[in-house]
């Protein structure tokens, strides 16, 4: 397991959600005990840390992303004995914990924003975003919210608009106030204090605006007009990627170096400049890793892998990525996928393979280990604010987020003893519960593909290097001896190999020397003979 003070480097992350990985309590909610009591699970896979998704006190707006106190845990969680003590399992167990810290805004329920909307001139009063109106009162700018409408919402008692990149709900913090820095990097501390071995930092680009509010230009991309949300129509050039989140971030760097073997990764979106911002924020002293979002979509080729990873080592050598096909925000890989394989099961198996073969550090999300898909929903079962309001073209982030299977002939899928779970169960989810993972499941794939990677040096450390071989096959060497081969598509190729190679892990493939055949799906992890 991981170990030293760079444990993260080429590490295995597993990503919880803590709504809905296990309810302890009955009250159809998943909850702290609950993941103590599955944390058996997650070790037996072989990972080397778990991140979870926040569970601090929040209205739940948007689900936890909404912070009202950033130095407790909400009640519909447990209680921060309870979170102590699912600290020490984890680390028991050998399981590193990184927690999600949510910097760049807070809930409308954070006493220092009901104190910063009291008056112009209170303590509080710059502690978060204002700005007057124009004097037609319209707002400051033409910021969007990604959530739909206008970044900026009117404040009667103040006379004046708050920023938010996200829901109303969810002001943002004023980084160019220095006490504000200092604020969230105690809170920040109290957690390393706590134990955590390392913070996911949520929409890390987001942290600065442009202190003089320009307005943002339209976003030249072809598929921008055809975007659902307003928001991907600008070019955010002033409500985000600002120059200052470097100084930040080394600020957080220097908060982490008092401590042991700690780590961080910031969450890096964006439509123009994602490669290229990640290598800045994980090159010198800021992020030990950037979490990229680059394959988070419908795109499945040779050619989009490839320009990917080798667009982050060549702009960014000093950096370091965490790549992930999954997690909460998007649909799951194997559902927008589907598409290019045999079948469910071949294709989960084959993206396990191909993801943990990838250089950086990796992040699979609950439920990825046993092939599940998103559960359809009708528009009466969402809470996500972003399928309400985009709905039917955008259906949210509710359908990945449904509860995780731990049995399949159980109420609830062994989830919940509950009536009713804050999202539904439904049956070809449950159909995949753990329990219903045999032998040649993806599950045991996944756990025997994590011990490769977890035993096989080149896999978790080696240089990438890509063959040129044709469409629709990936290949590249890991360090001197492995060769990773996969052909994304349905129909069977036959491909020449720079050298002979030896399988050690496959699936629908025949190897004859420098020769192999691999059928839909298939590929093969060898060493090179």
């Amino acid at each position: 397991m991981a170990d030293g003070q760079d444990w993260w480097r080429g590490s295995v992350t597993y990503q919880i959600y803590p709504r809905s990985f296990m309810d302890a309590d009955g009250d159809g909610i998943g909850d702290i005990k609950g993941i103590m009591d599955r944390l058996g699970h997650v070790a037996s896979l072989g990972v080397d840390a778990i991140w979870l998704s926040p569970v601090f006190p929040s209205p739940m707006a948007d689900m936890g992303y909404d912070v009202s106190d950033y130095l407790d845990i909400d009640p519909s969680f447990g209680t921060l004995a309870e979170f102590d003590a699912m600290v020490a399992k984890a680390h028991d167990l050998g399981l590193k914990v990184i927690i999600d810290q949510v910097l760049s805004h807070a809930s409308d329920q954070h006493a220092l924003f009901t104190e910063s909307r009291q008056s112009r001139d209170n303590p509080k009063a710059d502690w978060f975003i204002w700005a007057d109106p124009n004097p037609d009162g319209t707002p400051p700018n033409n910021w969007l919210s990604i959530f739909g409408g206008p970044a900026w919402t009117w404040d009667s008692r103040r006379r004046q608009y708050y920023m938010h990149n996200f829901l109303k709900e969810q002001p943002d913090w004023n980084f160019h106030n220095p006490e504000v820095q200092d604020y969230l990097l105690d809170c920040v501390r109290f957690w390393l204090e706590r134990g955590v071995d390392g913070f996911r930092l949520d929409t890390v680009n987001f942290y600065f605006h442009d202190h003089l509010l320009r307005d943002n230009a339209a976003n030249p991309s072809d598929w921008a007009q055809d975007a659902v949300r307003p928001f991907e129509m600008q070019y955010t050039l002033f409500s985000k990627n600002r120059p200052e989140n470097l100084g930040f971030l080394k600020r957080l760097r220097d908060l982490l170096d008092e401590y042991d073997a700690r780590t961080m990764v910031g969450e890096v979106g964006d439509s123009h400049h994602a490669i290229d911002i990640m290598g800045q924020y994980t090159s010198g002293h800021r992020l030990h890793m950037a979490y990229s979002f680059e394959m988070l979509g419908p795109d499945f080729s040779p050619k989009h892998f490839r320009e990917r990873i080798e667009a982050f080592f060549r702009d960014a050598p000093e950096g370091w990525p965490c790549w992930a096909f999954s997690n909460h925000d998007v649909p799951r890989h194997v559902g927008r996928w589907l598409a290019h394989g045999v079948d469910q099961d071949a294709l989960a198996k084959q993206a396990a393979a191909l993801l943990l073969s990838f250089e950086g550090s990796i992040c699979i999300y609950q439920g990825e280990e046993l092939g599940q898909v998103d559960t359809v929903l009708s528009f009466d079962e969402l809470t996500d604010p972003e399928g309400i309001n985009f709905w039917p073209e955008k259906t949210g982030r509710d359908g990945c987020r449904t509860p995780m299977m731990w049995e399949a002939d159980a109420p609830n899928g062994g989830f919940s003893q509950a009536n009713r779970t804050w999202l539904p169960v439904k049956a070809p989810q449950q159909a995949r519960a753990v329990s219903a993972q045999g032998g040649n499941s993806v599950l045991a794939f996944y756990r025997e593909m994590l011990a490769l990677r977890r035993g096989t040096q080149d896999l978790r450390a080696g240089k990438t290097v890509f063959l040129d071989l044709p469409e629709p096959v990936l290949g590249f060497m890991r360090g001197e001896n492995m060769m990773c081969i996969y052909n994304l598509s349905p129909d069977p190729v036959t491909v020449a190999l720079p050298h002979a190679v030896t399988s050690v892990l496959d699936q629908s493939a025949q190897v004859d020397g420098a020769q192999v055949t691999l059928g839909g799906s298939g590929f093969l992890i060898g060493r090179v003979a």
